[in-house]
């Protein structure tokens, strides 16, 4: 990993806190499987909505969360799923009313914002079931990849990337170990991707043709698990939640690292950037926290 002779080191701060009265204490079958333990939460996925709540992801009990900017918490949605990413759809300062959700069981679902209510979009692919999606970016034209993990690592390197786009679907990339996180460039002419088992960030440059090529290995980690999600700002610094270190990379354009941001916990699994302030809110599902940190360079 190449390290800017800038690199600092800062701590993100508590926003809230998961209430009480949201945390279950049931079983599931998710936690279980990629926990090994029961958990009462998992945060994932957060991203604003137009109104400026965050929403929220929480996989084991299918749920949607919404933080209010008053930071009063509610279920927006509960339903038979494991959500794993979710965006709204035309941006937090667009008419957004929906909001798309990658479901670890289900495939791409659309979430509506006004009711709760969810729908599929893409279940399967050729009638073949998805192994597992796992997060997912819009791009300005309206293009959606997202990411097909399951279970995937070194040992099967069976992961996919997809681009929905006008109807029609792409596997961009497969035989990946573990694709998690997604993040477009300001450009929108380069995809980064997490891959979580291998510990790395590839960056894969988008071709006019709509194809990709020069695909590469573009920071390599080390220690705790792998990335998981990931943010771009304005000035194209890549923002990267490192599971199993407990904390948040910043890479800038180059790929150095010029900032780490240390959590709590264990867990911070995603990014979200805050529309109108310079600042990143990160998920952390070991403790059912939302975190905050100004963002690079303010």
């Amino acid at each position: 990993m190449l390290l800017a002779p800038e690199f600092t080191r800062s701590s993100a701060r508590l926003v809230s806190r998961l209430p009480a009265h949201l945390r279950r204490s049931a079983a599931s079958a998710w936690a279980s499987a990629n926990l090994q333990r029961v958990a009462d939460s998992f945060l994932e996925g957060p991203c604003f909505d137009a109104s400026g709540n965050l929403l929220m992801v929480d996989i084991p009990f299918g749920r949607i969360l919404r933080l209010s900017p008053s930071l009063q918490w509610d279920v927006l949605a509960e339903y038979d799923g494991w959500p794993n990413g979710l965006k709204v759809e035309g941006g937090a300062n667009g008419p957004g009313r929906t909001a798309l959700v990658t479901d670890f069981r289900r495939g791409l679902l659309r979430l509506h914002l006004a009711s709760g209510e969810v729908e599929d979009v893409l279940p399967h692919r050729h009638s073949e079931s998805f192994r597992g999606l796992n997060d997912l970016t819009c791009a300005g034209d309206g293009s959606i990849y997202f990411t097909d993990q399951g279970q995937s690592g070194l040992h099967d390197p069976c992961g996919r990337v997809f681009r929905l786009r006008q109807g029609k679907l792409d596997i961009l990339l497969d035989r990946i170990p573990s694709p998690n996180g997604l993040a477009l460039n300001p450009a929108q002419n380069q995809l980064y991707l997490a891959v979580t088992r291998a510990n790395a960030i590839w960056r894969i440059p988008l071709q006019p043709d709509g194809g990709v090529s020069k695909v590469g290995l573009w920071i390599q980690l080390s220690g705790g698990t792998g990335p998981d999600g990931m943010a771009v700002d304005a000035a194209g610094n890549l923002y990267v939640a490192h599971i199993g270190l407990g904390c948040v990379w910043v890479f800038n354009p180059r790929g150095e690292a010029v900032l780490r941001i240390e959590t709590p916990g264990d867990l911070p699994t995603n990014l979200a950037i805050h529309p109108q302030r310079a600042e990143i809110y990160i998920t952390e599902a070991s403790r059912g926290e939302v975190l905050v940190h100004a963002l690079a360079g303010t």
